[in-house]
């Protein structure tokens, strides 16, 4: 049954509306950054740059590194504009856009997000590599959606126990990562934990300016929080969108952070730029090898 007009939307040049993308310009390997400056922090390092658009915080580059096509997106930031993100790009490749009819042969990208974070346990150096084992949405985004069949229900029912977490809050969702990209991407640089998306910078993650939090406890609930040896390892905005949406529409997702914030110490990186390229760097080789 063709798709209405209203729900996906094409520009008149026949890209789709929020990415002004069309599907011969994306790889099917893709890497998120949250910056738009990033794009290119990214693509310096590729042999040829074959594809550039921008859209509002959405930029996009696409070409070769090292003998292999890859694009680079920015997402800007938060489970919302992942929302936009994901199911644009999937409806470039699982989408004909001139009968407007899902195709009968889908395509499952490989989504890699670059982004930068910070850490909630002592333990966790600044400067490290977190590699996302299991997302955690905290903010809401993943219950528009059908997420029975993919989330963890028991990890998230320990979790709403052991920090008494507010029935006023959107109940967490636990979804694990692709663990074909994670065996490519992990080594003895990395560590693997689980990582909660929040909705926001500041109330969310438990920071207070002036502002009151609704449980000024919550940061040391979750930060003691263990299941079976896993911990909750740090804080972001994106991952959980990411993988519950690829696990959903049938992509691998694998989301990297660089950590440079250590919120138990109270301590940030000294050079967060070196420890970004060397983790971009990092990835790409890891993409390719």
């Amino acid at each position: 049954m063709s798709i209405k007009n209203s729900e996906l939307i094409l520009n008149s040049d026949g890209s789709i509306y929020h990415l002004h993308l069309k599907p011969s310009d994306i790889a099917d390997t893709i890497i998120f950054v949250g910056d738009q400056e990033r794009v290119t922090e990214v693509t310096k390092h590729f042999d040829t740059v074959d594809f550039e658009v921008q859209s509002r915080e959405f930029k996009t580059q696409t070409g070769i590194y090292k003998g292999k096509r890859l694009s680079v997106i920015s997402t800007g930031i938060g489970p919302d504009n992942i929302d936009i993100v994901l199911n644009e790009l999937d409806a470039l490749v699982n989408i004909d856009f001139e009968t407007r009819e899902i195709k009968a042969n889908k395509t499952s990208l490989s989504i890699v997000r670059i982004g930068t974070s910070g850490a909630l346990q002592p333990d966790i150096d600044i400067d490290s590599f977190v590699l996302s084992g299991y997302g955690m949405d905290i903010n809401g985004m993943l219950q528009s959606y059908k997420i029975d069949a993919i989330k963890h229900s028991d990890i998230e029912a320990a979790f709403v126990k052991h920090t008494q977490w507010s029935p006023q809050k959107p109940y967490p969702v636990i979804i694990e990562n692709s663990k074909i990209l994670e065996a490519k991407l992990k080594s003895d640089q990395t560590i693997n934990g689980l990582t909660a998306t929040c909705g926001g910078f500041y109330g969310p993650q438990g920071r207070v300016l002036r502002l009151e939090l609704q449980d000024e406890n919550i940061n040391q609930k979750i930060d003691s929080f263990e299941y079976n040896g896993l911990r909750v390892t740090n804080f972001e905005m994106e991952t959980s969108a990411i993988y519950g949406l690829s696990k959903l529409l049938g992509h691998e997702a694998c989301s990297m952070n660089a950590i440079l914030a250590n919120r138990a110490l109270g301590t940030f990186s000294k050079d967060p730029q070196a420890t970004i390229e060397k983790l971009i760097t990092y990835t790409l080789n890891k993409l390719i090898s």
